[in-house]
């Protein structure tokens, strides 16, 4: 497109220069006819109209190209000896009169040519900024935003129709008035400062509340510019309001909610404390009595074992393992009150290493059985060792336990890169699965999914594992399906916190 433009550029030049040629040989023309009609003087004002022609129509550039042209004309035919370059000494002073004409005639002709198009363009850049400022009026009064233009100390040169929407003054009422007296403006600091500021600065901003014509208050989103003279004396102030009211009112809504919300949190907690000390309590509490049934459990079953029938002892028997399971909930439930109450002693851990140590605790149960670990490589992170122990002892647990019911186990423990920033661990079996539909009761206290004599447990093990993740400023969730295993995600930060 720029070669394109170069040659249309380049066409026009070549055309100017052949009207220059063109507009010299008409002369030439003219000035032959007249000699044959026995004109005489003629040459002179031919020669210099059509320079004058050509460089007021065609520039500089052909007006010199008609000087030249002329001046080499006149000279071979005009000037004696005719027919000849060579100029005789009586006609020497008139040739350089012609040429000095000439020149003269060209350069005042492309000055006329130059104040035209100067005069042009002043003209067209003068109406495209009339219409400019005509299209921008337009705009600032087709816009919604209040706008409002004042001198310093406040009256108003204009005001547009959003200003007479928000504030319900006509333009006719409010030009010329002070716009600090008809708004009744309250102003977050006193006008004086508001106003050293803008001179200072040229900008202010602020939040300012307004009284409308019916008495009603808003509250606008106040933006002054200034705009001052070449020694810096304040000419022209420019305000752009948002009514902002619905949303102060809003805020005041919201930061009311919060402190109901704060409120009720505080009470909350200070519950959860108490029921927190009081399942506490109780617990420690109940396991006197339960050491005594079981211990006169033990004693009955050792001293009477004779003098029962198979029917007595299997009531015995069923005291025994009630009250051991009672002792296993109470010891749970004290392990998870304790999680609460235990102050976390961060440093930095060893995944890998934890997991190895739980699965060598968990070797009682995993003896004999056909289980296939897969581990893969874990990262350190940051936070409470013991806790994060007891966590990965309690899913690793878990998968042992679920996968009972298969000849062969396949355990898998490793780490996902779906969280650049965190480290996601997540423990993987091919055990009973569960219902994903039942998702949101896997970590709540005492709730299971499975019978009780299909699989052993209290239902405490992962809110534990819940509540030490979440100390730690974590997340845990669960996947599964009926009969096609579970996976457990841990998301802990990987920052220290």
């Amino acid at each position: 497109m720029r070669w394109d433009l170069q040659i249309h550029k380049g066409r026009a030049s070549l055309l100017n220069y052949a009207i220059s040629i063109l507009c010299v040989a008409i002369a030439m023309a003219l000035w032959l006819v007249a000699h044959e009609l026995q004109l005489r003087d003629v040459a002179f004002p031919l020669l210099c109209f059509s320079i004058a022609v050509v460089s007021w129509s065609q520039g500089l550039g052909p007006g010199a190209l008609a000087v030249l042209l002329s001046t080499l004309f006149y000279a071979y035919f005009i000037a004696a000896p005719a027919y000849s370059f060579d100029v005789a000494p009586p006609e020497l002073l008139r040739f350089l009169l012609f040429i000095l004409s000439a020149i003269i005639v060209a350069y005042f002709a492309a000055l006329q040519r130059w104040n035209e198009q100067d005069l042009r363009i002043a003209r067209d850049r003068l109406q495209a900024e009339l219409d400019w400022r005509g299209e921008q009026d337009r705009l600032l009064d087709q816009t919604h935003d209040a706008i409002i233009f004042r001198s310093f100390d406040g009256q108003i040169s204009y005001w547009n129709h959003g200003a007479q929407e928000m504030f319900g003054w006509t333009a006719q009422q409010a030009i010329g008035r002070s716009s600090h007296d008809l708004l009744q403006t309250v102003f977050p600091a006193p006008l004086e400062q508001i106003n050293e500021q803008l001179k200072q600065t040229g900008l202010w901003e602020g939040e300012l509340t307004h009284t409308r014509p019916d008495g009603t208050h808003l509250i606008s989103a106040s933006r002054w510019s200034l705009r001052g003279d070449e020694s810096g004396r304040p000419l022209l102030v420019m305000e752009t309001n948002n009514d902002i009211s619905d949303r102060k009112r809003r805020e005041h809504e919201v930061a009311s909610l919060n402190v109901a919300l704060a409120d009720r949190a505080d009470a909350l907690q200070a519950t959860n404390k108490e029921l927190e000390s009081f399942a506490y309590s109780v617990s420690h509490d109940l396991r006197a009595p339960l050491r005594h049934i079981v211990g006169f459990a033990e004693l009955l079953q050792k001293r009477s074992a004779k003098d029962l029938d198979e029917k007595s002892r299997g009531y015995v028997r069923t005291i025994q393992d009630s009250a051991r399971r009672m002792g296993n909930l109470i010891d749970d439930l004290l392990g998870f009150s304790r999680m609460a109450r235990a102050e976390t002693k961060k440093a930095v851990v060893n995944l890998e290493q934890l997991v190895h140590e739980a699965i060598s605790e968990l070797a009682g149960e995993t003896g004999g059985r056909d289980i296939a670990w897969k581990i893969g490589a874990l990262p350190s992170c940051y936070g409470d060792r013991a806790m994060l122990k007891v966590a990965l002892q309690n899913l690793i647990a878990n998968a042992v336990k679920f996968t009972r019911t298969r000849e062969h186990a396949e355990i898998e423990i490793g780490r996902t890169a779906d969280k650049p920033n965190d480290v996601v661990v997540f423990v993987r079996d091919n055990g009973v699965g569960f219902d994903m539909r039942h998702a949101d009761k896997l970590f709540g206290v005492f709730q299971r999914l499975h019978q009780a004599d299909e699989f052993e447990g209290t239902g405490i093990g992962l809110a534990t594992v819940q509540r030490i993740i979440h100390r730690h400023g974590g997340e845990i969730r669960a996947e599964g399906a009926p009969d096609r295993g579970a996976t457990f995600y841990v998301t802990l930060p990987q920052t220290r916190v």
